[in-house]
């Protein structure tokens, strides 16, 4: 497999630094002392919740805790977020979006099969989760909490990943090592399932992101045997 050389991701690249989206303006008027003050006490709530949940999990932190942590009151963290769930929701999209956009920079490049490209984007996927392994397994956790509100978005309602995903496997159709007869959606689900199942790994056992990556490189050729063209 051939690929173009991926420089591990960075929290600096996807909190705030160089990959992080841009913020975009929506007004020229200044903002006013009190949506100053909301976006501090926004910035301080994200900054705390993602070292409590990261150190405590999701289960194990609670929004008394955020609160205090960020030294903010109970009742400013629910003006700004409807739920803890909310707020876990944000910090991963703070962090995800920068992954995001280092994968539709590379994937594009990458040669080989769909079966190689795969595994070089959950490869990439491991290096940056495996850092904050805690935070992530609370992602993960979250999406079974059946009690979180619309508006929260858990491991599973990230469109955009499945949306990579997808992509790389049309290009595999057109390349003709992906079976058109396959539902490209039944394969993203099939892949998603395997790569939180791995983080079992690393919840149980402390599994580096090498040995994670090593399952799952294995689990997918096991998938890709089910959609490759007979």
């Amino acid at each position: 497999m051939t690929t173009l050389p991926v420089a591990p991701l960075t929290d600096e690249m996807t909190d705030g630094g160089a990959l992080a989206s841009p913020s975009v303006a929506v007004s020229d008027c200044p903002p006013t002392a009190r949506q100053t003050q909301k976006e501090a006490t926004r910035r301080r709530v994200l900054a705390a919740a993602k070292e409590l949940f990261d150190n405590q999990g999701y289960e194990g932190t609670t929004i008394r805790e955020i609160a205090r942590r960020a030294g903010v009151s109970v009742g400013s963290v629910f003006t700004t977020f409807d739920s803890k769930g909310e707020i876990l929701s944000q910090v991963m999209q703070d962090r995800l979006d920068g992954l995001y956009a280092e994968l539709d920079r590379v994937m594009p490049h990458l040669r080989g099969s769909t079966l190689d490209r795969l595994r070089t984007m959950f490869a990439i996927h491991f290096a940056f989760e495996s850092r904050h392994t805690r935070l992530f397994l609370a992602h993960i956790a979250a999406a079974y909490d059946w009690t979180l509100p619309a508006s929260a978005r858990p491991m599973g309602k990230t469109p955009r990943l499945q949306e990579i995903i997808c992509d790389c496997l049309i290009k595999g159709v057109a390349e003709g090592d992906v079976d058109r007869q396959v539902e490209p959606q039944e394969i993203v689900d099939l892949l998603l399932a395997a790569y939180v199942w791995a983080y079992r790994l690393a919840a149980w056992k402390g599994a580096t992101a090498a040995e994670m990556t090593t399952v799952m490189d294995r689990q997918i050729e096991l998938i890709a045997a089910g959609f490759t063209p007979r």
